[in-house]
């Protein structure tokens, strides 16, 4: 029976959230508790790369993790991002967290619907003689590169955070006693098998968030209860809803 699921991703910060409807409905209980955390690199680690800031007139953000480093790299390099810089971002989502650290012009924000960099191809190529800086993460692959590359764009990419193993504490190892993994990433079931190669499937069930993160399950030879971010079930909370359903009707 499946009463205390762990979920590898930050607690919601508001207490509306769906995942507390389905505590309520279902009679489980929820911990959230993040396998990895994302690491800003330091002003030393970020000049080894030759890359300037203010030689560029835009700047392209994929994340909040993004946002967050870019203008922390600036403070911490005492640099002073000028007030026409303009601000290409994935999803509207992310142009508003901009709001964080400078004041929201339109005239300046950009953004897509998809949360894919295609969906702001539109809009930048109106601004083909803008310098386009990409900051990334420690693992990322070179899809935006060649597609900017294949546009004839001006753009430079550049690590500026990494993704490191968010340890737990040998209480917390004591204490597991959950029924059910979600991972949100690969990454999360990579570090789970590397941080406890002996973890077995057992009564334990595991689930994923994308096909990606449920293939990296198959291959630690674990099997996916539910796979979320699929046709079927586009998000965690339908995949989990579904699941919780079906084993409530086996009681």
């Amino acid at each position: 029976m499946i009463k205390k699921i762990m979920i590898s991703q930050p607690k919601p910060a508001n207490d509306k959230s769906p995942y507390f409807d389905l505590e309520k409905k279902y009679g489980v209980e929820f911990v959230f508790r993040p396998f990895i955390k994302v690491e800003g690199l330091s002003a030393k680690e970020f000049r080894q790369q030759k890359v300037s800031i203010l030689s560029h007139t835009a700047v392209v953000f994929t994340s909040r993790h993004a946002i967050n480093n870019y203008f922390k790299l600036a403070k911490d390099l005492r640099l002073t991002i000028p007030e026409e810089m303009r601000y290409f971002c994935v999803t509207e989502t992310i142009s508003l967290y901009i709001q964080k650290y400078v004041q929201y012009r339109k005239r300046k924000v950009f953004f897509g619907s998809t949360g894919k960099i295609d969906d702001l191809l539109p809009a930048m190529m109106k601004r083909k003689d803008e310098k386009f800086l990409v900051p990334l993460s420690s693992v990322h692959n070179d899809d935006i590169k060649h597609l900017l590359d294949s546009k004839g764009l001006n753009h430079t990419e550049c690590v500026m955070y990494r993704t490191v193993s968010n340890d737990f504490t040998q209480e917390e190892v004591d204490n597991f006693d959950c029924d059910m993994l979600i991972f949100s990433t690969p990454t999360g079931v990579e570090y789970l098998t590397k941080s406890f190669p002996d973890v077995k499937q057992g009564k334990l069930k595991f689930g994923a968030f994308g096909p990606a993160t449920g293939k990296a399950l198959e291959n630690a030879g674990l099997k996916a209860s539910l796979v979320g971010g699929t046709k079927e079930h586009p998000s965690m909370i339908s995949a989990l809803e579904d699941f919780l359903k079906k084993e409530h009707k086996k009681k």
